[in-house]
């Protein structure tokens, strides 16, 4: 039987996976904070799961939906870092270790950009801090030579799917009139869905030859306004009334976020993927939503 070990694995993405690979006859291990699951503090548990396993896929990291006070921001950064850290060890110390060790990134490692896509070899690197996360994150990942262990950073869009995600909040705008334009609206926004994200894992270890970074981005990004357009399209919603910057100023204190989640524009191209010959099962927003929400 193959083995698939999904650390930091009970989280939406994770429990997404979990299903998908059960199905597809795969022994699932979950490396998690909960205690039904392998402890992050157990490492020799760790090594026994990953020992001969198929496919390593780390998803683990504190949310980002939190304001960026210090005490988060070190959370964040460390979640990331140290559970990254841990695993590349754990692998070091198998006898037979992973083929392939996917770890997530983020596509937020680019710049903010109005004016051009981020591609993985012509994309520019931002700067703040959830750059740096990103940045730090992929170092910590590819500062492990790992000579029987292909290695391949997902430098992950905003993932779309039903029941989780970001998906709640924005029905939840839309239901109660507030759907049109955040900011300026010209921001861009990229997603994937998260079927789209699941077989691009397919894809890459399925071709051994693969390894780097890749954007895990659906190739036609929409606007903010396209972007509520198309929910209240979709939601049979007429109209959104819209929220300057100052309004989600506030309204990211009330709720515990950061403005910055809706108003970067986050304008990323899969060009690796498409390159390689992956078809997107869902390239457009409309399908997205109509498969998500329909």
């Amino acid at each position: 039987m193959k083995k698939v070990v999904l650390a930091g694995g009970t989280g939406f993405i994770g429990e997404y996976l979990k299903a998908r690979f059960t199905e597809l006859d795969y022994e699932v291990q979950i490396i998690s904070r909960q205690k039904q699951h392998i402890s992050w503090e157990d490492q020799a548990a760790m090594v026994e799961a990953l020992e001969g396993s198929d496919l390593l896929i780390n998803l683990a990291g504190k949310s980002v939906n939190c304001r960026y006070n210090e005490t988060n921001k070190r959370e964040i950064m460390n979640s990331r870092i140290r559970t990254t850290t841990l695993l590349g060890k754990a692998v070091q110390a198998c006898s037979t270790p992973p083929k392939t060790w996917m770890n997530s990134s983020t596509a937020t490692i680019y710049r903010h950009a109005e004016d051009k896509p981020m591609t993985e070899e012509a994309g520019e690197i931002g700067s703040g801090f959830s750059v740096d996360v990103a940045v730090k994150w992929e170092e910590a990942f590819f500062s492990f030579n790992l000579p029987d262990t292909r290695q391949i950073a997902l430098r992950i869009a905003i993932v779309l799917g039903k029941g989780g995600g970001v998906m709640t909040p924005y029905q939840n705008l839309v239901r109660f009139g507030l759907g049109g334009s955040q900011g300026k609206g010209s921001q861009k926004f990229s997603w994937i869905h998260i079927e789209d994200l699941y077989r691009i894992i397919l894809f890459l270890n399925d071709n051994k030859e693969l390894k780097g970074i890749f954007n895990c981005s659906a190739p036609y990004p929409v606007s903010n306004k396209e972007l509520m357009g198309e929910l209240r399209k979709t939601m049979n919603v007429p109209l959104g009334l819209p929220s300057p910057k100052w309004i989600l100023e506030i309204g990211s204190r009330v709720i515990r976020t950061e403005t910055e989640l809706v108003l970067k524009s986050r304008w990323v191209i899969p060009e690796r993927l498409e390159r390689e010959g992956f078809v997107f099962k869902f390239q457009t927003m409309d399908q997205t939503l109509q498969s998500i929400l329909k």
